[in-house]
């Protein structure tokens, strides 16, 4: 296959010295506003139709998580093995290495694209994995590194969630700007600490608006995802 298709509140002190508890006003409008991620989620999953599913053995991508794949929505496992060797070229060193690039993101490798153009949209979910060891409570600092790594981002906002087979981890929601275009654009992606080690699911996409349209499917895998 090509190589990843398309290149690629904390609470104040008291004037005491202790931790402050939050208001009950400031715990309202938490609970509020996770109550409405948890209906947006709902209301984009039932938005659209279920295809096959990913990760199991077999699948066209193997990995220590399984989700369920929006319809049409084409699910490619990424080569790991960076292309070069060949003429020893100048061409070919920067090839390999660009590929090299696109195939690790801070502590995370690329494993799998589930391209988005059969469905009419134009972008991917790409899932990305690490090595085994990782805890859970390394699954922020994790993200953070992925995030960081990806460079241009700005605004991240990291929450917990949970699928519907329990399986937990954090998400974060971010903006990405490419310096040679100029544009900003919407992304996130969510990390789960499993056996195997950590997965990360990203959603990218042209722009932002492509990036809104997408993400019933991106939805849809954190619902559904489950371990292998």
């Amino acid at each position: 296959m090509a190589l990843l298709a398309g290149v690629m509140t904390g609470c104040s002190e008291s004037a005491a010295g202790g931790d402050a508890k939050p208001s009950a006003s400031a715990t309202e409008s938490a609970k509020a506003r996770a109550t409405g991620d948890a209906e947006g989620s709902e209301a984009a999953v039932s938005t659209v139709e279920r295809g096959g599913s990913v990760g199991a053995a077999g699948s066209a991508c193997e990995l220590p998580v399984t989700f369920d794949t929006a319809e049409k929505w084409r699910p490619e496992a990424v080569e790991t093995q960076a292309p070069g060797g060949g003429s020893g070229s100048e061409e070919d060193e920067l090839a390999a290495e660009l590929a090299e690039g696109l195939l690790h993101q801070g502590p995370f490798t690329a494993a799998c694209e589930i391209d988005a153009k059969p469905a009419g949209n134009i972008g991917f979910i790409r899932v990305w994995t690490g090595e085994a060891g990782a805890t859970e409570g390394d699954a922020k600092a994790l993200l953070k590194k992925f995030v960081a790594a990806e460079g241009g981002t700005s605004e991240a906002e990291y929450s917990g969630f949970s699928s519907d087979s329990g399986v937990s981890g954090t998400e974060v929601e971010y903006l990405y700007t490419s310096e040679a275009l100029n544009e900003t654009k919407k992304e996130r992606a969510f990390v789960a600490v499993t056996p195997g080690g950590p997965v990360v699911v990203h959603l990218g996409g042209l722009d932002s608006q492509e990036h809104e349209r997408m993400l019933p499917a991106y939805e849809l895998a954190k619902r559904t995802l489950r371990t292998t």
